[in-house]
């Protein structure tokens, strides 16, 4: 008898437990870089958030934004972290299937001004006639560090000796290795290389450059009309993290994220985090605002890289963003 109630308890669950597996959809998300500027998207997935709306996240990381809208265009990803100027450069080359950007995750530029010497009283001046190793032509990285160096004077074809032709994942390795006096670094490699002694952070454009949508969470035109709830459901996880991120300390953020990170020390994830938070560099909720994407193709402009201009409302969404903010 006591064998019979167990086999008849088992049949229960068993299809329960199916029942409960069918619930669960599996999102593959490519990210253009790992680093602690995109610390909500992590805390999304270690607190929590995406699990709790019936989601399994598969994230992978492919270095430089040409090849992250790849993937997504491809069919490889379902949804791409990547600089919104990606979305402009497709729907400027005619795309049938436009790249629409649904959720804001970084609101200003995310790299830092590492120089090769220590300096005391830095100043902007300092950098004309040295040798700059900027990030990928065409990039937002590149094309906000070239606004702030015209805010500055400085004319970056003209002023400096300008090495841009380095991929975007060996540019921290090229400056360690001796190339160049001055580099645009993200965190945490900025403070790493601090720490040992490689570089000094003498400045910051992203609070430089202002507010603008630098990383943001897109997908196929197509992929948001088959699948909206799945998209919202997403987005509703990142907005639970962002406000996760808003009311805790750099340092609780830090131990949420560590796992991303496990050759990153501790206290170096800290500190990397408190720059962000401090510059305001994580947006508080989805949104994407039109004055944010009008500052950005502004940028894109000024360094000769918008092919032309396209409408806030044709290539941003923030119709499930408002809805899960209001829920």
């Amino acid at each position: 008898m006591r064998y019979l109630i167990s086999v008849l308890v088992l049949l229960l669950i068993i299809p329960l437990a199916a029942c409960n597996n069918e619930q669960v959809q599996k999102l593959r998300i490519a990210e253009v870089t790992r680093s602690v500027f995109y610390a909500p998207q992590y805390v999304a997935i270690t607190e929590g958030f995406f699990e709790e709306e019936g989601l399994e996240i598969e994230l992978t990381t492919v270095p430089g934004g040409d090849k992250t809208m790849t993937a997504l265009i491809s069919g490889g990803a379902d949804i791409a972290l990547v600089g919104s100027e990606t979305s402009i450069y497709v729907e400027a080359q005619g795309s049938t299937d436009p790249v629409i950007n649904f959720a804001a995750l970084t609101q200003t530029d995310g790299t830092f001004l590492v120089s090769r010497k220590d300096i005391e009283n830095f100043s902007w001046e300092m950098l004309k006639g040295s040798t700059f190793l900027g990030q990928r032509k065409g990039g937002m990285p590149q094309m906000a560090g070239e606004f702030v160096l015209k805010k500055h004077g400085i004319n970056p074809q003209s002023d400096l000796n300008l090495i841009q032709n380095i991929d975007f994942a060996n540019i921290s390795s090229a400056f360690a290795s001796g190339t160049g006096e001055f580099v645009q670094l993200f965190e945490p490699t900025a403070s790493l290389f601090e720490k040992e002694g490689r570089g000094y952070i003498v400045a910051s454009f992203g609070e430089e450059s202002g507010k603008l949508p630098y990383t943001s969470f897109m997908t196929k035109q197509s992929i948001l009309k088959e699948d909206e709830e799945a998209i919202e459901k997403f987005t509703r996880a990142i907005y639970k993290a962002q406000q996760w991120v808003e009311s805790h300390s750099p340092e609780e953020i830090a131990e949420s994220v560590q796992e991303f990170f496990p050759d990153t020390p501790l206290d170096l994830i800290t500190s990397s985090i408190e720059r962000y938070k401090n510059q305001g560099s994580y947006a508080s909720t989805p949104v994407l605002s039109e004055e944010a994407w009008n500052n950005l193709q502004d940028i894109m402009d000024e360094a000769g890289e918008l092919p032309k201009r396209i409408d806030y409302e044709t290539l941003v969404n923030t119709t499930i963003a408002e809805k899960v903010i209001s829920d």
